[in-house]
């Protein structure tokens, strides 16, 4: 396909995993299935966080926010691969390419911010527990995510503008099962410094510094829980922020993963570690924190149980 310049491009074309016409039933199965586990886990943690009063503390209020954003976030990308794989269609139109961007973006920094405000909440609670109802009040844990919520949509909004002002060439094959930006920027016929620069300056701002301040929040906790003397209040402090831990390790190290895959490894290495990074911590975020915590497990409960309730007094109305 020659090259030449296109500035009012339509749409784009996602390669995704495989042309194998045989193939596609199974992804699809496969995508699916985890798609529709990640929505049930998220919508779980989510529903059992709101109905149960004992989990309406700062630490589960943001983990409600992670859920749905882990839910959102997943949702950009697989939805439409979904389509791909079962019409064998893989256009997406230059709106649908910039919209998938633009929430992919939101939703990835939202996560990033989310795990850093929970790492701050672990931080107080462990650090100055005679003053965390003072700190993190209820005011405060909503100023916290609403600014979450709002620097990862100007950023994105800052990131994907800088598109808005490139030209295409006539090959628009995105080897990818969604518009990723870096993939979309290889495409770019006109000079793309601009959009680099958003890159590199959204990564810093909502990606680095999150990061960063993580790590700060857990040399403080470590060094606290090391101050304590005996055995069993070390372990009760740091099963306070196993779980999260366990996520912001899973979260980077997938992300990161993906990054190092696409620098020094083949197309379909990244594919992969992009599957990790945008479907299964997502995925396994819900049983991470479901399995390592007592309380999430009895609402759990109590939730499925009031269900059942529901359900066998609805029965016996209606016989």
């Amino acid at each position: 396909m020659e090259s030449g310049n296109h500035t009012g491009v339509s749409n784009f074309l996602l390669l995704g995993f495989t042309k194998e016409p045989d193939l596609q039933p199974l992804l699809f199965g496969l995508f699916l299935s985890m798609y529709l586990t990640a929505f049930a886990g998220n919508l779980a943690i989510i529903l059992a966080i709101i109905s149960d009063s004992q989990l309406h503390t700062p630490m589960y209020f943001f983990l409600s926010n992670l859920s749905f954003a882990d839910f959102c976030f997943t949702s950009t990308t697989i939805p439409k691969l979904l389509m791909n794989l079962q019409t064998e269609r893989k256009v997406i139109t230059y709106a649908g390419c910039l919209s998938q961007t633009f929430f992919f973006i939101v939703f990835g920094c939202l996560d990033n911010l989310l795990l850093t405000v929970m790492a701050y909440d672990r931080f107080v609670a462990i650090c100055h527990p005679l003053h965390y109802r003072v700190i993190m009040n209820p005011k405060v844990c909503g100023m916290l995510a609403l600014a979450s919520w709002c620097v990862s949509i100007t950023g994105s909004l800052f990131e994907t503008l800088t598109l808005l002002r490139l030209s295409f060439c006539t090959n628009r094959n995105i080897p990818h099962f969604f518009c990723d930006f870096p993939e979309v920027l290889k495409l770019a016929c006109s000079d793309t410094l601009v959009s680099k620069i958003a890159i590199y300056f959204v990564t810093i701002i909502l990606a680095v510094f999150p990061l960063s301040g993580i790590l700060f929040s857990y040399s403080r906790i470590f060094s606290s829980i090391l101050r304590i003397s005996s055995v069993r209040g070390k372990y009760k402090a740091f099963s306070t922020c196993g779980s999260h831990l366990s996520m912001v390790s899973l979260f980077y190290g997938t992300g990161l993963g993906v990054y190092l895959s696409s620098a020094v490894t083949s197309s379909s290495a990244s594919l992969l570690a992009s599957v990790m990074y945008t479907v299964v911590t997502p995925m396994l975020n819900p049983f991470i924190y479901s399995l390592r915590n007592r309380d999430i497990k009895g609402a759990l409960m109590r939730l499925l149980g009031r269900a059942a309730a529901l359900r066998v007094g609805n029965f016996a109305r209606l016989s």
